[in-house]
């Protein structure tokens, strides 16, 4: 059903048509709007039956939500930053126990310094976790990418992240189709766990295991991932015969086929990315884009399919690994192997900073000038940067970073 509203809003409504039996919730801004509109479905009657658990805490709402799933309900949650820290614990527990529970990450910032906007620090630090992680590139996607989720989850037994741009895509208001109950039923079948805690036929999870087994039980996550690349690019091909666009899979190359340069990224920047490459075309500039939608498991074939014809890689990515540089590009590079090309890691948009087409501009022109380095900062202020270490250099107690280069940035307006 078309309609004007809050991405928040349409993917709440698109979870409730995948009629959840349990949601627990506990709020965190950005993805607050997410739970408590499925609360107020809940409240109304709109989602019956469906228990919806007010928690008090994350790690809560992610045990809770491993209870129910090991009972047999289809279960859902959402948070964001700190909130999924919070939850760590838990969400190896959640793969690791085959529970095919699925989350909204509404993409934010992790602190320390406390900062509410947007980039993917969050949902990148629990690549390794065992679940599956789908990046939306716009509000579309983001509502339709949860029945996918919820069928990848049910089907391969493994939990899945939704990740959406938090206050980007969250909190932006534009027309949408939310996918009606009357598709989603068509789309989605009922649940039927593969393992389930019945009174009648007791069981135990959860079990101790040695070095004689636990190798092997590893694999098994590993394998079922594997299996998930295969299932991704078919369950959204059905989901198209089904809704009737193309939504979710593994990748989505951009005018790729002669481009010489090729720009990586995840999340709703590959739209500003699109723009720019549209205009570079204009020039005689031949570039495509790439858009990385299932960042677990990574699509190593799919994304050497698409690069390996290119001279130069450039990797925009809205997060990065302190010490090294960026986590997408590692994972380009391995993609790449055996294959000589000039590669650029470009950390973008920290914290919510704006990435704008001016920038980006500049950006690929560096990049096809030979200008550009291995690893990029966008738009750092070195200035910033060079007084405060100049201010470390030369005082032991120089204070707190944060609250320094924020007395510079006041002093500059």
């Amino acid at each position: 059903m078309w309609k004007q509203t809050e991405g928040s809003r349409a993917v709440a409504e698109t979870v409730a048509h995948c009629r959840p039996e349990v949601i627990a919730a506990y709020p965190i801004s950005p993805q607050t709007h997410i739970v408590e509109e499925l609360s107020r479905l809940v409240r109304s009657g709109t989602l019956d039956p469906c228990e919806y658990v007010n928690v008090e805490s994350e790690f809560a709402a992610m045990s809770m939500c491993i209870g129910a799933s090991a009972a047999g309900a289809r279960a859902y949650t959402a948070t964001a930053s700190q909130g999924l820290l919070y939850m760590v614990e838990a969400l190896y527990n959640a793969s690791g126990l085959g529970l095919p529970v699925v989350m909204t990450v509404a993409n934010r910032a992790i602190g320390a310094p406390i900062n509410i906007w947007n980039d993917h620090s969050d949902s990148m630090s629990q690549r390794d976790s065992g679940w599956i992680q789908l990046y939306a590139r716009d509000n579309q996607e983001a509502a339709d990418l949860h029945p996918q989720a919820f069928r990848l989850a049910e089907e391969l037994s493994l939990p899945v992240m939704v990740c959406m741009d938090g206050f980007v895509l969250t909190h932006a208001w534009e027309r949408i189709d939310v996918p009606d109950q009357e598709r989603v039923d068509a789309f989605l079948p009922p649940f039927e766990p593969r393992q389930v805690l019945d009174p009648a036929e007791p069981v135990s999870i959860g079990a101790m295991v040695g070095p004689d087994a636990f190798t092997e039980v590893r694999y098994l996550a590993h394998a079922k991932q594997t299996q998930a690349l295969e299932a991704i690019p078919r369950v959204s091909a059905e989901f198209g015969e089904v809704f009737g666009r193309v939504s979710g899979g593994l990748v989505h190359p951009y005018a790729c086929e002669d481009a010489d340069t090729v720009v990586v990224s995840l999340g709703s920047v590959c739209g500003t990315v699109c723009d720019v490459v549209d205009e570079m075309r204009e020039r005689g500039v031949r570039i495509g884009a790439l858009a990385v939608t299932s960042f677990r498991p990574f699509p190593l074939e799919e994304v050497r399919a698409v690069l390996g014809g290119a001279r130069r890689v450039v990797v925009l990515e809205r997060a990065f690994s302190v010490g090294v540089g960026g986590i997408v590009s590692a994972n380009v590079r391995t993609a790449l192997s055996g294959i000589r090309l000039d590669g650029h890691t470009v950390v973008a948009g920290l914290g919510g900073r704006a990435i704008t087409k001016a920038s980006l501009h500049r950006l690929f022109d560096d990049a096809l000038a030979g200008r550009l380095g291995e690893l990029t900062f966008l738009d750092l202020d070195t200035g910033l940067v060079e007084r405060e270490l100049a201010r470390m250099a030369r005082t032991r107690r120089s204070g707190p970073s944060a609250e320094n280069i924020l007395r510079d940035v006041g002093s500059n307006r």
